[in-house]
């Protein structure tokens, strides 16, 4: 069940699986790097649209705000240049006064100063008694005192002159032909008063290719397009034309709603001419709006200064941020990641999952071999309390408390491994069950104290015969012990026997009360068996038990050897 289970949650199976901790701990780094990356990309995906839309906003704010500033400054200039103008004593007191040479050439003087310092060097000046128009260049010349045309209210050419008159400002602003140079021209016109009445017009003009050409040039047509209209919506100026010769010879008007449809982006410009109110003395903050779909994805609207006008920019700046900027991003979050699992993988294995692989294999070593040492003992770490806690409970498990050498529960565990072992090759196995002659007397005579004594010499003397590190020697409890042989056949099995009983009397442990000496002495049943995977440790020692019996019964001191029974084969 759990298996199948297992086959339909591939994620539990790689973190839970049957690999190594630490195998399985590099997967689950892997499988959380991987994650952490799809939701990286996924969040920065998701989050780069609003990330296009603040930037592109933010930029088609600023070409709005800086194309209206630009604008408004040239205008601003020509118009503080006018007022200059028309403030000045000089050239009022000469409108005033127009037939007076000395205060003409006076005004003459003044207005060619002025004059020098405008864009076009040249100043249109219209007297209001006798309509006579005069112009005045830089270079001033005597000659130039004279009018050169008489203004009439019926001609187109003088609307100039007339709608500034009558309009309620002080200044007008408009786009129309020069006649003379069949060149578009920005038109400033501004009144002359003296106590309440109009005494003239002056006018100047500028070039308007001039002034939308610098500032519409730094715009790509491709993602951008901007325009100049008016309070009405007649377009003065459109960024995509800057070439176009013939646009700028000839008084071409247009409106927006001919040549786009989009009802969002005419229903913003509608909603910011509706609420224009004259000219612009102070600048607002643009509006940006959004379009939905199209060749441009916003429009922005910003007020120029001193007119009527807006400057509308249509921009489209996805072209120029698309998720290929973010490689380089990703690419360093990337590496990042890819450094942080390795260093982690580093860094665990090196403190966590190799002294862990030791400890594991130095448990290993104890299951297999009998070795008593735990790796990590030493440490004063973790790792060493946790390697100090398995070697007690260890001791506690295999060990017996009083004589230290192997205890019951080991021996039980350990011979039934063995046998496993060596019944895939035939191989010998020799029992000794030892007996410590007379000991319940031993204990009455000496005391409990001197027991435990005598059972501690006893326990080392059987470790001291125990030679080979596949061989091992137990308590098998209260005085008697066990002693296992693997590949020992019956010859080497007696060799053992002898020398265990020399050496316990080599011990010279004083007991009175045994019948067999004047020390004490052991008896040793041995029992040999070519082991094979049907037999049982417990026969094992019930027939090695059997020969010490015999031993016992044959007057102690002594050991019997028996072979494994052939009817238990």
């Amino acid at each position: 069940m759990e298996n199948n289970y297992f086959k339909g949650n591939w994620p539990r199976k790689l973190l839970l699986g049957n690999g190594s901790i630490s195998a399985r701990f590099r997967n689950a780094i892997t499988l959380l790097f991987a994650l952490a990356f799809i939701a990286i990309i996924i969040a920065m995906s998701s989050a780069f649209d609003g990330l296009l839309y603040r930037y592109s906003a933010d930029v088609a704010r600023r070409y709005a705000v800086s194309s209206a500033e630009a604008f408004g400054a040239h205008i601003g200039k020509e118009i503080g240049l006018l007022s200059k103008a028309a403030h000045s004593g000089a050239v009022i007191e000469w409108m005033a006064d127009e037939n007076n040479e000395a205060k003409k050439a006076l005004a003459f003087e003044e207005l060619s100063a002025i004059t020098g310092e405008l864009y076009s060097y040249n100043l249109y000046v219209g007297i209001e008694g006798s309509f006579n128009e005069y112009a005045v260049e830089q270079d001033y010349r005597p000659s130039s005192h004279r009018p050169f045309a008489v203004l009439d209210e019926n001609d187109p050419i003088d609307e100039w002159y007339f709608d500034c008159v009558t309009s309620e400002r002080a200044y007008l602003i408009k786009v129309g032909m020069d006649h003379v140079l069949q060149r578009k021209r920005v038109w400033l016109d501004y009144k002359v008063v003296k106590d309440g009445a109009v005494l003239g017009v002056i006018c100047t003009g500028l070039e308007f290719s001039y002034i939308t050409g610098e500032l519409y040039s730094q715009f790509d047509n491709e993602n951008m397009r901007g325009f100049i209209l008016d309070d009405t919506g007649i377009i003065y100026m459109d960024s995509s034309l800057l070439l176009n010769d013939e646009y700028l010879r000839n008084d071409f008007e247009s409106r927006m709603d001919s040549l786009f449809s989009d009802k969002i982006m005419l229903a913003a410009l509608n909603a910011h001419l509706d609420d224009m109110a004259g000219y612009s003395e102070a600048s607002r903050i643009p509006g940006v709006v959004r379009l939905p779909d199209g060749v441009y994805r916003f429009v922005t609207i910003a007020p120029i200064r001193y007119t009527n006008w807006s400057s509308v920019i249509l921009s489209d700046l996805s072209p120029n941020l698309n998720i290929k900027m973010l490689m380089p991003l990703i690419l360093i979050i990337l590496l990042s990641l890819i450094a942080f699992a390795i260093a982690t993988n580093a860094i665990s294995r090196r403190l966590i999952f190799l002294p862990l692989e030791r400890l594991v294999s130095s448990l290993g070593q104890i299951k297999n071999t009998g070795e008593s040492h735990i790796y990590g003992a030493e440490r004063t770490d973790e790792f060493g309390k946790l390697s100090v806690t398995i070697q007690d409970l260890f001791t506690k498990a295999n060990y017996d408390a009083l004589t230290g050498i192997y205890n019951r529960r080991f021996m039980e565990t350990n011979l039934n491994s063995l046998m496993g072992l060596l019944s895939r090759s035939g191989s010998f196995l020799s029992i000794l069950m030892i007996d410590v002659d007379f000991f319940k007397l031993y204990n009455d005579t000496y005391g409990h104290d001197q027991g435990d004594a005598c059972l501690r010499a006893v326990a080392t003397a059987l470790g001291t015969a125990v030679t080979r590190a596949s061989d091992f020697a137990a308590r098998y409890g209260g005085e008697e012990f066990v002693i296992a042989l693997p590949h020992a056949d019956e010859a080497g099995a007696r060799m053992i026997a002898e020398k265990l009983l020399e050496d316990v009397r080599g011990l010279n442990i004083p007991h009175e009360k045994n019948a067999a000496a004047d020390c004490v002495t052991v008896s040793v049943g041995v029992m040999t068996a070519v082991t094979a995977h049907t037999h049982k440790w417990e026969e094992y020692i019930k027939c090695a038990d059997e020969a010490l019996y015999i031993s016992k019964q044959s007057g102690r001191n002594r050991y019997t050897h028996h072979n494994y029974p052939a009817d238990r084969q």
